[in-house]
């Protein structure tokens, strides 16, 4: 996925928001808006949930042009030399001149924002998600990875799918009782409407832009076995959730019709680029069959999957099982096919403890997903039923859905099996459970935990590249109505002095630690404007796409080499917290780059990353090993001069 589209032709899809807690606000997670609506297949209308209205949100600002101007130069300069930054220079003041095409579209953007709750949101939702044409697994979606449950047997992962159904369906009452807790920045009210999305919600695939379905009020899921799907009534007459046993029990029935018969890898054609997926999507859809049946898949409210075993390859662990398990199903002849990836929400069962979820990132960012992730996990680790509902039996059993599979379609499934088995073979996914501290021995040294691993992430790639390397970090505007994104441009000049003095031998310590906090200063002053809508990337979208739509010519200044090498984000990152040893994962921006998720817990950290690799520029085992190496040898200058530092090394 190539970062530079964000600012010259078409956006992509942001990694994941991060979650913030009441304790960090330098961990700004995104949001989307919209309301429930009575009927399904409607679009959100824009009320929040949890009883905060967004009605008393603020609407997103548009930065002032010089004011941004500003900040892009700064950022640009870590990337290029004196001569191509003297060029971004004057392509600045081109593109800035008084009366001349910034001003121009800098007055019709603040226009537009006058005119719209958020003038960024259906932007943002169309040009990101809507018509980005790569395929959502690897570019896209993310895989939470959670802890390796104890089960072993079919009869003892049919239990803990069964657990974990009726754990997301009590969020789900949750949700739509309004007692998901509202979120503050500090006193800061944030935008709580994502969280309705979740559940019920599918993207569609059409030629050149998709669309979004949601269908809030859904009463079924889809159970997909063996790449065959069953619509599974959940919910009784009453509107109170069916037991867990009775959710057991069509699981069995299911498992015992399926176990041993795979249908066609229907569902790997939901994994294809997005063109081709909406070729195939109109050939389905001709059949009757096929449409009523996709459509229960669509309108259900999530996708669970029992997986069969995928084989573990050779030097790897369960942990890189489960990650490539959740980011594509191990290709057509595992699991691949055994998925609906257009469904916002995918709980995942496989074999021998591992599971965890897939999502669909269009309609929510990682908030939702990580809080919901949190109760999943508390629910089915408790050992009893948390949700306060009347349980009773279902009226009718799961109802398989079925597919008329004709040559044609045939042809469509093979073309996409050969795609996604080519993607899956080329990305790598890996993972770092760093243990010799976490953020709470960073809190006793006075700084930003998220700050000071954005920094190790930056130092990791510098020591093993030995060039800066631009730096995606999401931020949330959840402050603002229908707030989504920012980016946190990670890599500064402060990051890369930091780089630059940890690798000087002849470098004392105490300069060192001056370095490291002027880095960590200098990211969370970038995180305080980006969370609070002024940062550069979005602003450059929004005057790029002002002149699209106004019939003017893209300005000079979006085909600069200073943009575009900073924009040219080689590390995608995203912090995902959670209280469980559980981490989100997902590929990179670039061919060239790496992705980075992490999870830092008290004591320790975990690290999902990524990149490709039938690309030579990088080395996913080293990056790894890098980022280890520098997390130590920042501990190493704050144990010596720091402030009462604590730890195990």
């Amino acid at each position: 996925m190539n970062m530079t589209r964000l600012i010259q032709s078409r956006t992509i899809a942001s990694p994941l928001g991060r979650v913030l807690t009441a304790a960090s606000a330098s961990s700004p997670a995104a949001n989307a808006s919209g309301k429930m609506c009575p009927t399904s297949q409607q679009n959100y209308a824009t009320a929040a949930a949890g009883g905060a209205g967004p009605l008393a949100l603020q609407r997103q600002p548009v930065p002032k042009l010089a004011d941004t101007m500003q900040k892009l130069v700064r950022s640009i300069e870590p990337h290029v030399d004196g001569d191509t930054l003297a060029g971004t220079k004057r392509a600045v003041e081109k593109f800035t001149v008084p009366g001349g095409i910034g001003q121009k579209l800098q007055s019709l953007l603040e226009q537009r924002a006058a005119e719209k709750d958020n003038w960024l949101a259906d932007w943002w939702l169309r040009c990101a998600y809507m018509e980005y044409r790569d395929p959502v697994i690897v570019y896209s979606s993310p895989g939470l990875v959670f802890p390796r449950a104890s089960y072993k047997t079919l009869d003892e992962q049919l239990q803990y799918a069964a657990k974990m159904v009726s754990a997301a369906l009590a969020y789900k009452m949750l949700i739509d009782g309004g007692k998901i807790k509202p979120e503050m920045m500090g006193k800061v009210p944030l935008d709580m409407s994502q969280y309705e999305k979740i559940f019920g919600t599918c993207r569609i695939p059409g030629k050149e832009r998709d669309s979004v379905q949601y269908n809030p009020r859904s009463r079924h899921i889809v159970v997909a076995c063996n790449n065959h799907y069953y619509r599974l009534p959940v919910f009784t007459a009453a509107g109170g959730i069916v037991s867990e046993r009775q959710i057991l029990a069509e699981l069995k029935k299911i498992a015992a019709k399926e176990g041993n018969s795979r249908a066609a890898p229907l569902g790997i054609l939901t994994a294809n680029h997005r063109d081709s997926w909406a070729q195939a999507y109109e050939t389905l859809m001709a059949d009757a069959t096929n449409r009523a049946s996709v459509e229960s898949i669509q309108q259900a409210l999530f996708v669970l999957s029992i997986d069969r075993e995928l084989p573990q390859k050779q030097g790897t662990d369960h942990i890189v099982t489960a990650s490539d398990l959740l980011i594509h199903g191990g290709g057509s002849a595992a699991n691949g096919g055994n998925r609906w990836y257009d469904k916002t929400i995918q709980l995942v069962v496989a074999p021998n403890g591992i599971n965890g979820l897939t999502y669909e990132h269009s309609p929510a960012e990682g908030q939702p997903i990580a809080v919901m992730t949190d109760f999943l996990l508390e629910y089915i680790g408790s050992g009893k039923c948390l949700n306060t509902m009347d349980q009773a039996e279902l009226s009718a059993g799961a109802v398989k859905l079925d597919f008329n599979v004709t040559p044609a379609v045939r042809s469509e499934i093979d073309q996409a099996a050969g795609f996604v088995d080519k993607l899956a073979a080329d990305i790598q996914m890996d993972y770092l459970h760093f243990t010799d501290y976490g953020k709470g021995f960073i809190k006793t040294q006075r700084m930003s935990p998220d700050s000071y691993i954005q920094m190790a992430i930056q130092y990791a790639f510098y020591r093993l590249h030995h060039v800066p390397g631009a730096h995606y970090e999401s931020a949330q505007n959840r402050m603002y109505l229908h707030g989504r994104t920012e980016t946190i441009r990670s890599c500064s000049v402060e990051s890369v002095a930091f780089a630059r003095a940890m690798l000087e031998p002849k470098r004392d310590g105490r300069s060192k630690l001056e370095a490291m906090k002027a880095a960590i200063n200098a990211h969370k002053a970038y995180v305080s404007m980006a969370i609070q809508g002024y940062g550069v990337d979005r602003h450059l979208l929004g005057l790029k796409l002002t002149a699209k739509e106004n019939g003017l010519a893209l300005p000079d200044l979006y085909a600069d080499q200073g943009l575009q090498k900073s924009a040219h984000m080689r590390l995608s990152t995203s912090q995902v917290a959670s209280r469980y040893d559980a981490f989100m994962c997902y590929g990179p921006l670039t061919q060239d780059g790496y992705g980075c998720c992490y999870n830092p817990k008290e004591d320790d950290m975990w690290f999902g990353v990524s990149a490709f690799r039938s690309n030579k520029d990088t080395d996913l085992a080293r990056f790894r090993v890098s980022l280890q190496e520098a997390l130590r040898e920042m501990y190493e200058v704050l144990v010596v001069f720091g402030e009462k530092p604590k730890g195990k090394l």
